[in-house]
């Protein structure tokens, strides 16, 4: 339904999953085999699996802190966009990487739910992108300490806003993990 025009195609954005950015964040383990297993269904079912690398002056470009966690290892024809901002679509290549790509259609994973995920599906969703947060497939570090909720309170959160974040033609709402859906792709 995206209102951008012959963009028919989905892809699994695959957002900030780095050693740093998700060690000791809220169900980390559960949160990244989840992210596993939709990159291999995706692939599977041939659907574009496309990579996000945040990097700032907290997190070194090729540290360790800055790679994408062992347990995801994203495919050599895979694209890998690298970004300094919240939103992965600021001053990156990603809307070049998905227009080749024939998307308009997002299913956004990764970290962190209250900065860059946020960031990126009102960005996304802005520029005429449908978005689905996978609902158990974002995760975040606890801010308590700076006056935020709890972790689970902040995915919690987020997943109920962007379930019913609505805009004239696009879509946007949260799915789990099992029902995710990638639609077909031409």
């Amino acid at each position: 339904m995206t209102t951008l025009e012959h963009r028919p195609n989905t892809a699994l954005l695959v957002v900030d999953v780095q050693n740093d950015v998700v060690n000791g964040a809220h169900e980390r383990d559960t949160v990244v085999a989840n992210i596993a297993g939709l990159v291999e269904r995706a692939r599977q079912e041939r659907v574009p699996v496309v990579w996000v690398q945040h990097s700032d002056e907290h997190l070194t470009r090729g540290s360790d802190a800055w790679r994408i966690v062992p347990e995801l290892t994203p495919g050599d024809a895979e694209p890998l966009v690298e970004k300094n901002y919240g939103d992965s679509f600021e001053d990156t290549t990603l809307e070049t990487v998905l227009s080749g790509l024939g998307v308009g259609r997002l299913v956004v994973v990764g970290a962190e739910t209250d900065a860059c995920i946020r960031s990126t599906l009102h960005g996304a969703f802005a520029r005429g992108y449908d978005a689905t947060l996978v609902s158990d497939a974002h995760t975040t570090g606890d801010k308590t300490s700076w006056g935020a909720p709890p972790p689970d309170q902040v995915i919690a959160h987020t997943n109920l806003y962007w379930t019913y974040q609505t805009a004239p033609g696009r879509t946007a709402g949260t799915v789990e993990t099992k029902n995710a859906d990638f639609g077909a792709t031409s």
